[in-house]
């Protein structure tokens, strides 16, 4: 059968008007191309669909038939034009965001829950990466968008500052730096560190400088949170390094002191990243809107 949505919405309209006359107005067709049309889909049909009568019309049992599916097809039509809507404007579908650990922890949780919220179709997958391996990522065309910091360069990319928060050397309240008003990373390589877990970004990106300055790190104990790191510096076991945030959070609990890192890498703003704003689906460049990233950035 050849029939289009259109000749269902006419027949419906027929039946349920019980006249041509009136199915045809509600159609907004001229009532010689309904009654045209309706010929047509009956000849399709194979079958007589209508009883015509003096004042009107009424349905033969094959038209009731294609009366029960065509209303199940429009239903699923505007289900269907529902949920291609909701995917042109971002509410459904599955949105991967790339971002280093600071990211993750300590930025996107807050702003990304309400934003989130709203769209309670839409899937949200993060990926953790060193703001280096998601700078090659958007280069290689991998990922959408990341948040990163703006210590790594990201040539021929779109970048904008979304948040400041710089990295802190964390360390016992009684340690001899503690006083310091700034620190050097190469002042506390010979010292015993607590360190992120394996795999961990930001701990990645850190034991990699501690390698291009010649030093290994000395890790006594890999903790999965910022807040078990905090925990164990302040019970002396080793320095770690954090950033401002998470140390200003955890201070008075675990009794740590936080002394700025000197370094140019440490003084890190979060952006968020992407090659082209005009390829950003949907969903990215409502989030990246929500995170502060004017619209219309062109490549």
């Amino acid at each position: 059968m050849r029939m289009d949505i259109a000749d269902l919405r006419l027949f419906l309209a027929v039946a349920d008007a019980g006249s041509i006359t009136a199915g045809a107005a509600l159609a907004n067709l001229a009532l010689g191309s309904a009654s045209e049309r309706l010929r047509a889909i009956e000849a399709d049909a194979g079958t007589a669909l209508l009883n015509r009568h003096p004042r009107g019309v009424s349905v033969t049992e094959a038209g009731a038939a294609l009366a029960h599916h065509a209303r199940l097809i429009l239903q699923q039509q505007a289900q269907l034009r529902g949920e291609m809507d909701a995917f042109a404007h971002g509410a459904r579908g599955t949105l991967h965001l790339y971002a280093n650990t600071a990211a993750l922890t300590n930025y996107l949780p807050s702003r990304l829950a309400p934003w989130l919220a709203q769209r309670p179709r839409l899937h949200v997958e993060l990926h953790e990466r060193t703001s280096t391996d998601v700078v090659r990522a958007l280069a290689a065309g991998q990922a959408e968008a990341g948040i990163i910091s703006d210590a790594v360069p990201a040539d021929g990319l779109q970048r904008h500052v979304v948040s400041e928060d710089p990295l802190v050397m964390l360390l016992p309240a009684k340690h001899r730096f503690a006083s310091r008003r700034t620190l050097d990373f190469v002042d506390v390589l010979g010292e015993t560190f607590v360190a992120l877990a394996d795999g961990n970004a930001l701990q990645t990106y850190v034991e990699e400088l501690a390698g291009e300055a010649g030093r290994r790190l000395d890790v006594r104990i890999r903790m999965k949170t910022f807040e078990g790191l905090c925990t164990m510096v302040g019970h002396g076991i080793g320095v770690g390094i954090v950033p401002k945030t998470v140390a200003r959070q955890h201070r008075r609990s675990t009794h740590t002191a936080a002394v700025p890192l000197a370094d140019a890498w440490a003084q890190r703003r979060l952006c968020a990243c992407f090659a082209d704003w005009t390829r950003l689906s949907p969903a990215m460049r409502s989030l990246l809107q929500h995170l502060g990233v004017p619209p219309h950035k062109k490549a």
